[in-house]
């Protein structure tokens, strides 16, 4: 039964794959060295000081971290250090000194995640609220902002907080989820019918709140402002760093890295939503397999960019999951067929939502001349991307973008069967 193993995969019954909490706003005392840049870190990295600020900072121990909050809050101030370290120049720096390795190292391994900024370090775990009771409705964008910005900007909270408002709104169907693979093994079908329905309006009201990004996020800001700090170190040659990033532990150790950016695609949910419905994807995003990667889909590859409770639930959830199979088992037209087809489709009228705005906020903005915020030469993924053809751009990960999306959201569409 999946509902009994929700508290061991670090999953909440009211907010899915957020914490039930509000994340910590600061960590104890003996880590304010981390906690001092960070907290202005907009204007460490606009006034070019954001390099020398973190090659002072001494190597602080993770044994004074104590609560998984702690360790949450540790890695996502580390995360940003980083990214910010890298791309917080006119070139991006492809050594990371002891001072950020070292401990994040240890915390991402205790955590189960990538030593990067993951999703989970810049959306599950870096938004806060006005106040940290448990009643805050973290479905509403507008009750809630982000704890750490690389730019400051509203247009970088906005942004944030929208992903963790789909996460809030998504993450409380994993009741619902539960109870329809019961429904379905219990042969219940108008249970079953009932509650695919109440997940398709789920979908249906998550693509809402995503067309709200226009709102308040520009797509120009979004571009050539953050969107150069959400890249990784894999294939990002163009960008700069040929060799990924050097790992420097000191004392003559260290080693070269790379990974994906921050990337939607390693929202638990939205792979969640894949798992309960049996859809597979193969795209690979254009990339070459590797050693980790090797005949593996970009999105179960980024199942590794998740924390360690989350992946090992959609692995749970895809071997128990029945949806599909049962739907397949009623005849076309039937109302269970119907009601599974039409969840399917709201999930790829979501994707299509999605490419709507990766047109928008990238393809498009693409095309259009940074501004006088952008440092003169600077060079990073925003321009790396303005540099290449006008079919072909790379997300943070370095997939070929609207192929892959494309190529994600037909194979889901094509899971709705309407003939036997």
């Amino acid at each position: 039964m999946l509902h009994t193993l929700d508290f061991d995969h670090e999953i909440s019954l009211h907010n899915g794959f957020l914490p039930d909490t509000i994340p910590l706003r600061q960590l104890p005392e003996y880590y304010l060295p981390w906690e001092d840049i960070v907290s202005d870190l907009p204007t460490h990295i606009r006034d070019g000081s954001i390099r020398e600020n973190v090659d002072k900072l001494p190597i602080l121990s993770v044994e004074n971290l104590r609560e998984e909050e702690e360790w949450r809050r540790a890695y996502v101030v580390l995360a940003f250090l980083m990214h910010a370290y890298i791309w917080g120049g006119k070139t991006p720096k492809d050594v990371l000194p002891p001072a950020i390795v070292r401990p994040i190292l240890e915390v991402s391994s205790h955590l189960e995640i990538p030593p990067c900024a993951t999703y989970a370090a810049v959306c599950l775990w870096n938004f806060t609220a006005a106040s940290s009771s448990e009643e805050v409705d973290m479905t509403d964008p507008d009750n809630i902002s982000t704890a750490i910005s690389f730019t400051g900007t509203k247009d970088e909270e906005w942004f944030f907080v929208i992903s963790v408002s789909l996460e809030a709104k998504g993450g409380q169907v994993t009741r619902l989820m539960h109870n329809a693979i019961d429904a379905a093994n219990a042969n219940n079908s108008s249970l079953f019918i009932a509650l695919l329905n109440e997940f398709t309006n789920v979908l249906r009201d998550l693509g809402r709140t995503l067309e709200r990004m226009s709102e308040k996020c520009s797509p120009h800001v979004f571009f050539h402002q953050l969107r150069p700090f959400l890249a990784g170190s894999k294939n990002m040659a163009a960008a700069g760093l040929p060799h990924g990033v050097f790992y420097d532990k000191g004392n003559g150790e260290g080693e070269w890295r790379q990974y994906s950016g921050g990337s939607n695609g390693q929202s638990s949910l939205i792979q969640a939503f894949d798992a309960f419905l049996g859809i597979e994807h193969s795209a690979t995003g254009g990339l070459k397999p590797n050693k980790t990667s090797a005949s593996c889909s970009y999105l179960k590859d980024m199942r590794n960019y998740m924390p360690g409770p989350h992946r090992r639930f959609l692995e749970h959830l895809g071997r128990q999951c029945n949806i599909r199979a049962y739907a397949m088992d009623h005849k076309t037209d039937s109302p269970v067929r119907d009601a599974y087809n039409a969840a399917v489709m709201a999930l790829s009228s979501f994707r299509d939502i999605h490419l709507r705005l990766v047109s928008r906020y990238i393809i498009l903005a693409a095309r259009k001349q940074a501004d006088a915020t952008e440092q003169p030469g600077q060079v990073n993924l925003a321009t790396a991307t303005s540099r290449g053809s006008k079919e072909s751009f790379n997300g943070t990960g370095g997939t070929d973008l609207i192929p892959f999306l494309k190529e994600t959201r037909d194979t889901t569409k094509a899971a709705a069967q309407y003939g036997d």
